[in-house]
């Protein structure tokens, strides 16, 4: 754990004039996390990539599907040209291996506000809600998923799980432990303030494209 986040913990804590935890507690704890309690969960038997299809797109979410990894680069380079983009994204450093285009200007790097197209993969999907689990490294930027108006996500089929609670058992058993931050996304940014009209892209990317790889 880092200096700077064991200080804050450690504030918090004795801010709450709360001690160490003793032996016996933290072994309670311990025990809870890696058997955590199996809540009711939805039953469904549609096939799990056609759920999270249905359920993507029915919040504006659009979806693609590509047989391998090599043929990530042309596919978004088919969304790009669809939509009068410029010749260059953000793309996520788990991406870095892939061909792309020689006349586009590629930035492995966090998306700023002069970026309006990224590229990132991602960990994970809930066939269950149709939500994208993104977490935040260099090979997935979290401002990948704010600031440019235009996101395309890279997501193995293999790694669509059937509930909300699979997607964080998942997570606690990837090498490398908890990421800074996790995303979930489940379309493209929407809000209804303005006069209960939908809008998009108010927070986020107002298009939101799934590369599905076979």
């Amino acid at each position: 754990m880092s200096s700077a986040r064991e200080d804050i913990l450690d504030a918090v804590r004795r801010a709450r004039g709360r001690e160490p935890l003793d032996a016996r507690t933290r072994a309670t704890l311990d025990a809870r996390i890696a058997t955590p309690v199996r809540h009711l969960r939805p039953d469904f038997d549609e096939d799990l990539t056609a759920r999270f299809i249905r359920k993507l797109e029915s919040r504006s979410g659009t979806v693609a599907r590509v047989a391998d990894r090599a043929q990530i680069p042309v596919a978004v380079e088919t969304f790009r040209s669809a939509h009068g983009l410029a010749p260059r994204a953000a793309v996520g450093a788990g991406l870095k291996d892939l061909d792309w285009p020689a006349d586009w200007t590629i930035l492995y790097n966090r998306a700023g506000i002069e970026e309006t197209l990224s590229v990132t993969p991602a960990f994970a999907a809930i066939a269950e809600t149709g939500t994208l689990m993104l977490l935040a490294s260099p090979d997935s930027p979290t401002t990948h998923n704010f600031v440019p108006d235009n996101q395309v996500v890279v997501l193995e089929t293999a790694r669509i799980l059937r509930h909300f609670e699979d997607g964080w058992t998942s997570l606690r058993e990837r090498t490398g432990g908890m990421p800074r931050a996790v995303n979930l996304v489940s379309g493209p940014s929407r809000t209804a303030d303005i006069e209960q009209t939908i809008q998009l892209g108010a927070h986020g990317p107002r298009r939101l494209h799934v590369l599905l790889v076979d």
